[in-house]
């Protein structure tokens, strides 16, 4: 009885500060300093039917954009230099729907969320968190709470793109596991919708309407029900890693050459074994020796001065022996020199990090950072070879490589040289997820102009910026972290019963069920009136009181309450099935159907 009235009280305190503020919108706050902050409140601000409220630290990571743009889209931004409790009470926090903790520091995350708990207890939390054990325990410990990782979303799809194959994203529901594939991947008995499809000038169309099967497409985009098969990507990873293995001796002896000789002690090496080659063949000739091995033997002995002094001889004879001798007495010491500074040289760059051998059908990685690090997990999972780059030794990812086994080069991508070392002429892709957008792109470049079939995959924050770098580069894929993860957070903070979340091309779909409310739009209505192509797609449906799903149903079935509908949709359209399957509230009028 004391918790009823309790939470009777909080909830009539949070419709007080509503009528206080004149605003009955749904309340947001966000707290974070780098690109997905800004992102995530773009997202959020992009339905115009919530009020959002961000909180940042006045320093702010380089790569966030000038916020200005968010307040003159009715953001309201505030600066803190703690997230404690006065200042989620000074942001109103109280009274708010849902809160993002999406700092880029797990304990200041974690601290944050106590603080926010004890100023709104009914508050929906989603954290951001790059510790995987941490983040179990904080959903144990806050009710209401989903805990995400950037980073974990991220990685999979620069994975898939390095490898050319579909992101691996899969879910369970109702004893079936669904997951995405290419359409000449899978039975065509086992595709139950068509996620994404091109025409012929590669315009990609997101949920479209199911084409005629002469129209359908190897290369469409399909969610199809898991048949045990091995996925595209496994084999291709196993293709590529056995291209690896066949490696290359001599240019690995090459290189360790190059850099344990300089320049001008090998050129003097070369000219001493010239002379001596050539004093060798003239001495040979003037004293009538025949034979190779006997005219080998004459050199070697008079090159090493083991040779008499032979007054008969002709003068070209005993010039060439002369020649040789001198030469043969240069030769000796600048070949000790030589190996000398070659094993000091060697073993000087092997205590610097720098690999000598040369790889081959391997994967360049470059930033080692919370996304790197997640990448490079995946790609040693699959079997490939990797080498990664990251110009700090203290890089998050540094450590887990060499657990790993793999070679790290410190340096800075951006350099030509530093890619060279990496092998980049013979590897497979180029992966360039470090958090600096100058030095990817120039990495990208330098590979592009080291070979023009290097398929690269790009991290670059701005969306906008990375569609043009990909279309007047020649990049094959430019993505945006902050771009890719914002709507699975946005859907976590809105949508609290979301089934997965699927990345198709720049686009993120949700699935989701919905069950139709008595009094909404939907009660009584056709199932066509939820699928709207586009938009919101309908895959399966379950019968009020059952819980047997019908996938794929007739869109002439008559919805009733009670039934709950299975779709895929874009966040706009997922909303706007939500306000047609809710009754609307009674001094609004009905929602609008274009969810587009």
């Amino acid at each position: 009885m004391a918790t009823d009235a309790a939470h009777g009280g909080k909830r009539s305190l949070v419709a007080r500060l509503r009528e206080r503020t004149a605003d009955a919108r749904p309340h947001f706050v966000v707290c974070g300093s780098d690109a997905l902050v800004y992102t995530l409140a773009d997202e959020l601000a992009t339905s115009g039917r919530i009020r959002v409220t961000v909180i940042t630290p006045p320093d702010l990571r380089p790569a966030v954009p000038d916020l200005n743009g968010l307040r003159a889209r009715g953001v309201k931004v505030i600066t803190a230099a703690r997230l404690d409790e006065r200042t989620f009470r000074d942001a109103g926090l109280a009274g708010a729907d849902a809160l993002a903790l999406v700092m880029p520091d797990d304990m200041v995350n974690l601290h944050a969320a106590l603080c926010a708990r004890a100023v709104e207890g009914d508050l929906r939390l989603v954290i951001r968190m790059f510790t995987t054990g941490l983040a179990y325990g904080v959903r144990r410990l806050f009710a209401d709470c989903a805990v995400l990782s950037d980073a974990a979303m991220a990685a999979p799809a620069f994975v898939a793109a390095a490898l050319g194959e579909v992101a691996p994203t899969h879910f369970r529901y109702a004893s079936r596991t669904l997951n995405v594939a290419r359409r000449g991947d899978v039975p065509g008995e086992s595709a139950l919708l068509t996620l994404a499809t091109s025409n012929d000038s590669g315009r990609i169309t997101v949920l479209p309407a199911e084409p005629a099967p002469p129209e359908q497409r190897p290369t469409d985009l399909v969610l199809a029900e898991a048949t045990g098969r091995p996925a595209a990507q496994a084999v291709t990873a196993r293709r590529l890693a056995r291209a690896g293995r066949r490696r290359r001796p001599w240019l690995t002896i090459g290189r360790a050459v190059r850099v344990g000789l300089t320049r001008k002690l090998g050129i003097a090496v070369l000219v001493a074994l010239a002379l001596t080659a050539v004093s060798g063949a003239l001495l040979t000739h003037f004293t009538g020796v025949t034979g190779f091995w006997k005219s080998v033997y004459i050199t070697l002995l008079t090159m090493v001065g083991s040779s008499d002094v032979e007054p008969d001889n002709s003068p070209p004879a005993q010039a060439a022996q002369l020649v040789l001798t001198v030469a043969g007495v240069a030769l000796l010491p600048l070949i000790t020199a030589a190996v000398v500074d070659g094993v000091v040289k060697t073993r000087l760059a092997l205590d610097r990090g720098e690999i000598l051998k040369v790889h081959t059908g391997h994967i360049v990685l470059v930033g080692l950072g919370a996304v790197g690090t997640r990448v490079l997990r995946q790609l040693v999972d699959l079997g490939l070879d990797v080498v990664a780059i990251d110009r700090d030794p203290a890089a998050r990812g540094v450590k887990v490589a060499q657990s790993l086994g793999v070679p790290v080069i410190e340096g800075d991508a951006s350099l030509e040289e530093t890619l060279r070392a990496a092998s980049i002429d013979h590897c497979q892709a180029l992966v360039v997820v470090s958090t600096d957008d100058a030095v990817n792109l120039q990495a990208a470049l330098h590979a592009r102009a080291a070979r023009e079939d290097i398929r690269v995959v790009l991290r670059l924050f701005d969306d906008d910026f990375a569609q043009r770098v990909q279309a007047v580069f020649d990049i094959n894929i430019s993505r945006s972290v902050s771009r890719l993860c914002a709507p699975a957070f946005a859907a976590a903070m809105i949508e609290r019963e979301m089934l997965a979340t699927i990345p198709v091309e720049r686009h993120a779909l949700l699935v989701a069920a919905v069950p139709v409310q008595p009094g909404s739009a939907l009660d009584g209505a056709a199932l066509s009136a939820a699928d709207r192509p586009e938009s919101t797609r309908v895959i399966g449906m379950t019968a009020a009181g059952s819980e047997w799903v019908d996938w794929l149903p007739d869109g002439r079935r008559v919805l009733a309450p009670g039934d709950e509908l299975v779709v895929v949709a874009r966040r706009a359209g997922l909303r706007v099935l939500r306000e047609q399957a809710n009754p609307p509230p009674s001094d609004q009028p009905g929602p609008d159907t274009d969810g587009r």
